[in-house]
């Protein structure tokens, strides 16, 4: 049974980056992580291992991507029982089209930074007429673009490369379907 999944931020992004997934595997291998699969060409790597500190995980991997491929990305690990819980709190439960919902994972994020950063980021983008939605829980932000991802300022913000969830809380985001499919993954 897998256990964890790494979610790296700014891999394989607009042709910058570049990273190869069997490349990925073996950093991943070389840690003594084992059963090491990989999930599409953002950087999702599922694993088994002993260790149980999330952030400890996440630091080694930066470290060695870093050493090993020259890309520095920020790296956020979560158990298999943290991604359960991400996917049991969803406040957007009834959104059927997984594109339409993502969560914004984040190392250091608490409930209050990302009410405040959440906020702040609706402040910046006074955008009255739009139907986004974004909900803090844990350190998760969950965000809901029913009219697209792409086309979202709230998405644009929270999520943008300077931004305060990705700067200081260390954060990267995927869509729902994204986020089921991981968890399939990690098995049962």
């Amino acid at each position: 049974m897998r256990t964890h999944v790494a979610l790296l931020r700014g891999i394989n992004v607009g042709g910058h980056n570049k990273v190869a997934m069997s490349d990925l595997r073996d950093v991943a291998t070389s840690l003594g992580l084992a059963d090491v699969v990989t999930y599409i060409q953002s950087g999702n790597v599922a694993f088994r291992t002993d260790e149980t500190d999330s952030a400890r995980l996440a630091q080694a991997l930066a470290g060695a991507i870093a050493e090993r491929l020259d890309v520095r990305p920020s790296v956020v690990v979560l158990s298999r029982d943290q991604l359960a819980r991400v996917i049991e709190d969803n406040p957007f439960q009834e959104e059927t089209d997984h594109r339409r919902l993502h969560a914004i994972f984040g190392r250091q994020l608490t409930d209050q930074d990302g009410l405040s950063t959440v906020a702040e980021a609706r402040r910046r983008t006074g955008d009255p007429g739009s139907r986004d939605q974004a909900r803090v829980v844990g350190s998760t932000v969950y965000l809901h673009t029913p009219d697209g991802f792409a086309g979202s300022k709230l998405a644009a913000e929270l999520t943008r490369p300077r931004g305060r969830l990705t700067r200081d809380a260390v954060g990267t985001a995927r869509n729902w379907a994204t986020v089921m499919r991981l968890m399939g993954l990690l098995g049962d």
